[in-house]
This record gives C-alpha cells, sequence and structure tokens, in this order.
C-alpha cells in the first residue's frame, strides 16, 4: 500500500491530515507549513516565490480524496484483505481484538502489537485504518469494556495501549465515530478515565480532546466536553501538574481547543481555567505558551474572565514577564492584550503592572521585530498608563 504522491505533503513527505493551499497554488499539510512560516520564512518551499498573502485555504477536495481512499475498508471482502494484509496476520489481530472470548491479558498483548506496527512505517498505519482498527479500539475503550470507577492495573494498562493506538491512527482517519462519546455510558468512562486513570492516561485523553476540538465533524461533541464539569475540572487540574510538563503541556492544548467554541469559554473560567492557565505560565519553562496566552486573552473578553484574572494575584506578574522574551516573541501580542483588558477598568492593576515593571517590557517590545498588532496594543498601554505615570510618579517604582 502505497501513498498516491497526491497525497503527500511536498514538506513533510507524509499523508495529508489538513491539506491547506497557499497563494501560490501549492497545498501543504497545515502544521507543516505553519512550522515553515513560524520560523520566519516568507517563501512557498516548492515555488521559492515570495508570499504576499500569508492565508491559507483548506483544501476540502483534496481532503475528500483522502477520506475515501481511507475509508474504503467498509466494503472490504477477502480478496481486497488479502491484497493489503497477504498473510493475514492484522486481520487475525484484528478478529483476536473484537472476540468476546479474548481475555484482557492477551487484548493487552494485541494492543501492544498494533502499537507497534503503527509506529513502524505509514504504510502499516495506512493498513490498519483501511481494516477499521481506529472504531474498533474506540469501541473497545469506551464502549464494549466496562471502565470501574477504581481501575485495576490491567485496565490501566489497557486504557494506556489503546489510547496509544488511537493517536497513532487518527491523523489520517476521518473523525465523525469520535461522536460515540456523546453517549451517556461512553462519556462516563471517558471522565472515569480522566479522573481515576495514570499521568499516561489523562496526557492521552487531552490529546483526544485537542483531536475532538479540531474538527467540525465533532462539533457538538466539544461542546458536550465544553459543558461537563467532570471533564473540565479533570483538565484544568492537570495545569497544576508542574511535576509532569507533559500532562500540563496536554492539558494547554486541550482546554485551547474546547475554548474555540465561545459557548465553552464561560464554563471553563467557571472551572478555574484562568487560575490554571495562570499557573501554566508561571512554571520556568512552560511549552505551550503562545497557546496558553491566546486561551487567555480569549477568556478575557469575558467579564467573568476578567474578574477570574483581577482576583488572582499572580496574574499580572505572569503577563507582564511574557511581553517581552528575548528568546521570541511568541504570545506578546496576546499578552499586552490581556493586560489592556484588565487594566482599563482598574488602576490598582495598573499601578501593580507600573511597579512589575510593564514599561520597560513594553519600550523593549517596541524596539523589537514583533508584529504590528502587537506594536499597536503597545501602544495603547502605554497611553493608558502614562496618566497615572504623570499624575503620581512616587506610586510607581520607576
Amino acid at each position: 500500500m502505497s501513498i498516491p504522491p497526491l497525497f503527500r505533503c511536498p514538506i513533510s513527505l507524509d499523508l495529508f491530515t489538513d491539506p491547506v493551499t497557499l497563494c501560490t497554488g501549492q497545498t501543504y499539510d497545515r502544521p507543516s507549513i505553519e512550522k515553515w512560516l513560524a520560523d520566519g520564512n516568507v517563501t512557498c518551499p516548492v515555488t521559492m516565490q515570495r508570499l504576499h498573502d500569508l492565508s491559507m485555504v483548506p483544501n476540502h477536495t483534496l481532503r475528500h480524496l483522502i477520506d475515501q481512499w481511507l475509508l474504503m475498508d467498509s466494503q472490504f471482502d477477502l480478496e481486497h484483505i488479502k491484497t493489503i494484509d497477504p498473510d493475514l496476520s492484522l486481520a487475525a489481530l484484528k478478529s483476536k481484538l473484537q472476540s468476546q472470548q479474548t481475555t484482557i491479558l492477551t487484548r493487552i498483548q494485541t494492543l501492544r502489537k498494533i502499537r507497534t506496527l503503527s509506529e513502524e512505517s505509514e504504510s502499516r498505519r495506512v493498513c490498519l485504518i483501511q481494516l477499521g482498527f481506529f472504531p474498533i479500539l474506540l469501541q473497545l475503550l469506551f464502549g464494549n469494556h466496562r471502565v470501574e470507577s477504581n481501575l485495576s492495573l490491567q485496565d490501566s494498562e489497557f486504557a494506556e495501549e489503546a489510547l496509544n493506538c488511537l493517536l497513532n491512527l487518527a491523523p489520517c482517519r476521518k473523525l465523525g465515530c469520535l461522536n460515540m462519546l456523546k453517549e451517556t455510558s461512553c462519556l462516563s468512562s471517558f471522565c472515569i478515565l480522566l479522573e481515576q486513570g495514570s499521568m499516561k492516561i489523562k496526557t492521552s485523553l487531552c490529546y483526544l480532546v485537542e483531536l475532538i476540538s479540531s474538527t467540525n465533524e465533532t462539533k457538538d461533541l466539544c461542546l458536550i466536553l465544553g459543558q461537563t464539569g467532570a471533564i473540565l475540572h479533570g483538565l484544568v487540574s492537570l495545569l497544576h501538574q508542574n511535576s509532569d510538563q507533559c500532562a500540563s503541556d496536554a492539558a494547554t492544548k486541550a482546554i485551547s481547543g474546547l475554548c474555540s467554541l465561545k459557548m465553552n469559554c464561560d464554563n471553563v473560567i467557571r472551572e478555574g481555567g484562568i487560575d490554571g492557565l495562570v499557573t501554566y505560565l508561571s512554571d520556568p519553562n512552560p511549552r505551550c505558551v503562545s497557546g496558553a496566552l491566546a486561551t487567555l486573552e480569549l477568556l478575557l473578553e469575558l467579564e467573568s474572565g476578567k474578574r477570574a484574572m483581577i482576583s488572582n494575584p499572580g496574574s499580572v506578574h505572569v503577563l507582564v514577564k511574557l511581553v517581552f522574551r528575548v528568546s521570541d516573541h511568541e504570545g506578546s501580542e496576546s499578552a499586552v492584550s490581556s493586560l489592556l483588558a484588565i487594566c482599563y477598568n482598574s488602576l490598582q492593576i495598573r499601578e501593580e503592572a507600573i511597579n512589575a515593571g510593564v514599561i520597560r517590557q513594553l519600550l523593549l517590545l517596541l524596539q523589537s521585530q514583533c508584529s504590528g498588532r502587537a506594536k499597536t496594543q503597545a501602544r495603547l498601554l502605554l497611553k493608558l498608563l502614562r496618566s497615572m505615570w504623570a499624575e503620581d510618579p512616587s506610586t510607581c517604582n520607576l
């Protein structure tokens, strides 16, 4: 099973997951071209033409063709299975997973083999997808397999391996089958795993939430997750996990994904999302700074978000610290916008920002190569602070 050249990204050479077309007419996978542009490149990687417009247009036609190519498994006959799986080894693994007589220990061993195969090569991964392993794994994890509130060691091992396999196969698959999580029993299993599972399970579930929030096919499910207090509480709790950077990074991405639907934002705030993000950004080396700051900026559009931010004693110092970062300017725009949002109606916050050194940070930002919008926001904030500074300089440690 070789991947048609048309279905490969020119940058990563992997199967497209989210094809987008640039102004030059060339199509790339969104994560690959976004990384290319984030590294400071302003040309089309294939044509080397300078990009006069950085917008990306989703290539729905190509995505549809890839989906059709991947979803042929629903009409498989034995001859076609033999074509992609000559020794029927994958079909045997599939049968073992689905059999009611298979013990949980055997299922765990089978999942380990599937994980190894999915990581072995792209062609192996495509075969597993075509043979329908993705919905089978979903059903086993959240449907057929009863998740108890007190997870046994075997249950935990099973969930870890099943989630690893799911995440390995998910990027190349239509995600509509994830909507099974809208069923009450499946959602309950998800909540129990997020509450009682190991840190590896919780991290994988965060990535699954991020995946659910990435496509319109699961928009309703994203809304349900954003209205489920147990899930939001679990994700916010992970933001405070300073001892596990991977878990807090994954939780940040999951919450950012849920907040892509504005109807979820107030629920995130109510469950302590603002405090959680501030705690995450207080860490010496957070890896998802830009995403966390962008989410904060979004939440501060709501009055409840501003109140929560102002009441957090460390929020101003965290934002001031991130206005200008020597290593890069990621998130500067969101940091300044967030400070503007909470400074407008609070004299105390303005004084706290000045005492925290925001003037110096803003001046450094204005001299840097940051975006035009970041500089505009910085000037607005300086103008807002200037009147207070001029009226009573003694109140500020400048």
